[in-house]
Formats: structure tokens, C-alpha cells, sequence
């Protein structure tokens, strides 16, 4: 309390100032209508971009939850497109599901080297397995190789290992996607036939030959084309839907109904043999 006293004391001369300061601004504000509105102006100003400094701050800090609601509404719409019967409906029929959607985040992504691989934050604790797909919101991603309980490896389509099978879209024609390590936005598609008409910006998807990925799923339009050396097929440069270098949001794709079908060609060929 001493303390406050000998505050006040030592600058008696300066906090008289401030309270006569203030009495006169009060004054001259409450006489005339200018000051008034400028006060007033000025006070509004002041409130506004607080209100708005708040507001960025919490949306800011609200963007991972609202990333999240996001991710989750994206995974619905998936799992609603993949498994859709008629066009004009827009109710899930669970019964019916072929394809799961499980929403996980990219902590660790290459796409410099000869054989790429992914790191996802979801493992065999939330049902990812070996050899399910991985696609992202704008395009086709890769293929899970292995799971640890909470992490899944991913082999990129930037790996010269994979071979996903793609076609032109609105046609009947497949072939084999690859990689050949040059450019990490762009994919080849090989085994096109010479006489399929082709024109560069067609999209390519996936083909419907595989138990791994809906068929129709986006990887990118056709850069360029040319015929290969024995010019009985092309090698066709596709630039990428993805930006490869900046992967984060991914979805998984669970085909409920792949062991069956791969049970079923397994004994037809053995009973083939």
C-alpha cells in the first residue's frame, strides 16, 4: 500500500495532467458533434479490427477441426460415390457396400527416388491391409504394401514396381500404368493399341480389370503419345491430377468383396491346371 502512495506522490504532477486530459477530451466530445462523430468513428475502428484480430486468431486455431469435419464429409461422399447404383440416388445402401473409405493423413511422402513409398497415420488397428488402394480427393495415389498396428507404408505410383491398370475414359481401351522415373507429376500408360484414336488432354482412370480400385477413379489427361519401338502400341505421357510433392489428405479403399473374388480365381485356375 506504501508502495502505491509513494506512486502516487512522485507522479502526482503527471497523473493531474491525465485526469484533466481526459475531463477536457470528455468535454470537448460531448460539445460539439464533430468531435463526437469522430470519437466515435474512430472508436468503431478500433472495436472492429479487435473483433476481427479475434476472429482470425480463432479461425485459425479452428481450422484443424474444421479440416477434420472436412476429411470425414469427403470419406461419406466416397464411400456414397463407389457404392452408388443408380445416378439419381443419394441414399447408402449399407447392405449393399462394396467399397469402405478410411480417411487417413500422409506423414511421410518420396517422390524422388526410383521406388516410391508413403507413410499413412492408420494401420492395421483401423482396418488398413496390404494391397488396398489409395486415392486422394483428386486422383489416384497407390496401393498399401505393408501395415504396422497404427502406420501403413504405400507404394507411390512413382515406384517402378507398380502397375495399375488405367484406360482412356468414356472408351473400352486399357493398358498398364508405370513410371518411368523421369518426372515425379508424370505417369506413362503403356499397351494402348496403334489404332486407337488418341488427342492430347483425354483423362485417363482407372480400368475396371482390377479388385483394388473402383473403376473411373481420376489420374491425370494425356501429355503427349508416341508409338513405342515396335509401333504396334503407344507410350503415352499422363500429367497427373495429383501434386505429387504435396500429398496430405488420403482416403483408402477397402473392397469388402476382394478375397472372395480372389478365392473364386484362384481355384478356377487351379481347377484350369
Amino acid at each position: 500500500m506504501q508502495q502505491i502512495i509513494n506512486f502516487i506522490l512522485r507522479y502526482k504532477n503527471f497523473l493531474l495532467y491525465l485526469f484533466l486530459l481526459t475531463i477536457s477530451l470528455a468535454l470537448t466530445v460531448q460539445s460539439h458533434s464533430y468531435h463526437r462523430s469522430k470519437y466515435f468513428n474512430s472508436s468503431n475502428w478500433l472495436t472492429g479490427n479487435i473483433y476481427k484480430t479475434t476472429s482470425s486468431i480463432t479461425t485459425y486455431f479452428g481450422l484443424v477441426e474444421e479440416n477434420k469435419k472436412l476429411v470425414e464429409e469427403n470419406k461419406r461422399l466416397h464411400t456414397l460415390l463407389f457404392n452408388q447404383k443408380k445416378e439419381d440416388s443419394m441414399q447408402l445402401d449399407t447392405a449393399n457396400i462394396i467399397y469402405k473409405v478410411i480417411a487417413a493423413q500422409v506423414i511421410k511422402n518420396s517422390y524422388g527416388l526410383p521406388r516410391n513409398y508413403i507413410t499413412i497415420n492408420k494401420g492395421s488397428n483401423n482396418g488398413i491391409k496390404p494391397d488396398m488402394g489409395v486415392i486422394t480427393s483428386n486422383g489416384i495415389l497407390g496401393i498399401v504394401e505393408n501395415t504396422s498396428k497404427n502406420f501403413a507404408t504405400v507404394q507411390s505410383i512413382l515406384n517402378t514396381k507398380s502397375r495399375i491398370n488405367a484406360k482412356i475414359k468414356n472408351t473400352n481401351h486399357y493398358g498398364s500404368l508405370v513410371w518411368d522415373t523421369k518426372d515425379f507429376n508424370t505417369v506413362q500408360l503403356v499397351d494402348i493399341e496403334r489404332l486407337v484414336p488418341l488427342k492430347i488432354g483425354d483423362t485417363i482412370v482407372t480400368g475396371a480389370s482390377s479388385s483394388i480400385f473402383p473403376e473411373n477413379i481420376p489420374i491425370g489427361i494425356i501429355k503427349k503419345f508416341d508409338l513405342n519401338n515396335s509401333q504396334s502400341s503407344y507410350s503415352i505421357d499422363i500429367k497427373l491430377f495429383n501434386n505429387m510433392a504435396a500429398i496430405k489428405s488420403i482416403y483408402v479403399l477397402d473392397n469388402v468383396q476382394r478375397e472372395e473374388i480372389i478365392e473364386l480365381e484362384a481355384k478356377t485356375n487351379n481347377d484350369a491346371q
